[in-house]
């Protein structure tokens, strides 16, 4: 009994000083998490003063919804095209600080391509705007160039507002994947090159037969990740857009805000909030699968 006691105190103690920072995190996210949910079986809590219960009439509601799923598809394509971008620019600049060139220039370009990572959404939203506005710098460098005839305003025609977003969000989140594959590449242990290029295998052959296969954990788990934060991204959004012009940016997250503080339909957001939820863990489940595989 004793030995158990002792086994219990050595193996134990850790949990112990971890308990208050868990009950303080626990209530605080499962008390809100509770709220959302049951919000979401009422009729537009908050504003009447006694709320029917209609149980599952709000979810039935929002799939029959136009917006909902027009916005579904919207999150979707951002969300792809912002992650796909990430990885292709954080990809081809990672290849690019880590090639063997001056220490102090190699360190010099690392912290001004990270630069990005470090702004908040408020700052990237008002610059980029200040950016892409028709009498901005863009619009002057393409038509000084005959890119353009007339300037075209990016975030506010809807033939272009998703193109400037996912621009903005693929500047915005690249450093994550930069810095992510940068740790990735200097773990490859260059004997593979070597033998490559014995083989004759040129600088594309050796990324497609040797880097990608060594990056691909670091590919697949980096993706997920980004995938899970780009899908609930909404500062950005709401920010630059505000999921306009009309609806043609709207993502689910920037509908819940709308719902809630625009419309007042409470019910409706928090249904569509629990929507966001679940996908979320569903992405969250397999991201923690790929982490546990690589223990």
């Amino acid at each position: 009994m004793s030995r158990v006691i002792n086994g219990l105190k050595e193996n134990g103690t850790p949990y112990f000083f971890l308990l208050p920072c868990i009950v303080i995190l626990g209530a605080l996210l499962s008390v809100p998490l509770y709220k959302v949910v049951e919000y979401s079986l009422y009729d537009n809590v908050i504003v009447e003063r006694n709320p029917t219960f209609v149980g599952l009439q709000n979810y039935s509601n929002l799939l029959t919804d136009s917006a909902f799923w027009s916005a579904s598809v919207n999150t979707l394509i951002f969300t792809l095209g912002s992650v796909i971008g990430h990885i292709i620019v954080g990809t081809g600049l990672a290849l690019l600080v880590n090639a063997e060139i001056h220490p102090r220039a190699q360190t010099v370009f690392r912290s001004l391509l990270i630069l990005p990572w470090i702004f908040t959404a408020v700052v990237v939203a008002l610059n980029w705007q200040l950016l892409l506005n028709p009498f901005g710098v863009i619009n002057y460098g393409l038509t000084e160039i005959g890119l353009i005839d007339t300037p075209i305003d990016w975030l506010g025609d809807p033939a272009f507002a998703m193109w400037a977003l996912l621009l903005i969000s693929t500047w915005r989140g690249y450093p994550f994947i930069m810095v992510s594959f940068l740790s990735g590449l200097q773990s490859i242990p260059k004997e593979l090159y070597e033998a490559a290029e014995i083989d004759g295998a040129g600088f594309f052959a050796k990324f497609w037969h040797v880097t990608v296969p060594q990056l691909k954990p670091v590919i697949y788990g980096v993706a997920l990740l980004d995938l899970i934060w780009t899908f609930q991204l909404f500062p950005l959004v709401w920010l630059t857009t505000g999921g306009g012009p009309g609806r043609s940016t709207e993502v689910l997250s920037t509908m819940t805000f709308r719902q809630g503080f625009v419309d007042f339909e409470f019910s409706q957001a928090a249904t569509t909030a629990v929507s966001i939820l679940i996908i979320s863990a569903a992405f969250t489940i397999l991201y923690l699968r790929n982490e546990k595989q690589k223990i």
